[in-house]
């Protein structure tokens, strides 16, 4: 498949420090618990992780919408959930994309039930095409409107999240 770069290294580079800049001193003074969503979001939960001026702990999640190859059936289901406790601590989700906005909403409503103080969003990509869920987005890498999206951890059938920009697929 051919692909164009639409984010370079340097780009992507750059936006992560300023999300950490800004999100460490949001929280200065806090421990907040920054829970990543699997698979997709590894790369840029490290690269974001490094940048942070704060003390954090780290927690991984990961969801998964069941129904046929054509439709989704609605239902998401967390197959691998937080394990250490989240009552009473800022928690900080951190997305590699936000494309629907269904499992994403589905995980916050997840953790707070869990009783978190505050729940707060930080996604690499916010791409509005096909939104069907508000979800509130704090802070946010690159909004994107439309395309097919890999590189950087997003894939195609398991392929290009090893690339070190965000390509379109054409």
């Amino acid at each position: 498949m051919e692909r164009e770069i639409l984010i370079s290294p340097e780009d992507i580079r750059k936006r992560v420090k300023d999300l950490a800049a800004k999100i460490s001193s949001d929280y200065g003074g806090k421990e907040p618990i920054l829970v990543g969503i699997l698979n997709g979001v590894v790369f840029f939960f490290s690269d974001l992780v490094r940048e942070l001026t704060i003390p954090v702990k780290i927690d991984f999640i990961r969801a998964a919408s069941y129904g046929s190859q054509m439709t989704s059936s609605g239902t998401v289901k967390i197959s691998k959930d937080v394990e250490i406790s989240v009552q009473g601590k800022p928690v900080l989700l951190i997305e590699d994309i936000v494309d629907t906005g269904s499992t994403l909403a589905h995980i916050i409503d997840n953790i707070r039930n869990k009783g978190a103080d505050s729940v707060k969003v930080c996604a690499f990509i916010d791409k509005t095409e096909r939104r069907t869920k508000a979800v509130p987005i704090h802070y946010r890498g690159f909004e994107i409107e439309e395309g097919f999206l890999v590189g950087y951890g997003l894939d195609y059938n398991e392929q290009y999240r090893d690339l070190p920009g965000i390509y379109v697929l054409k």
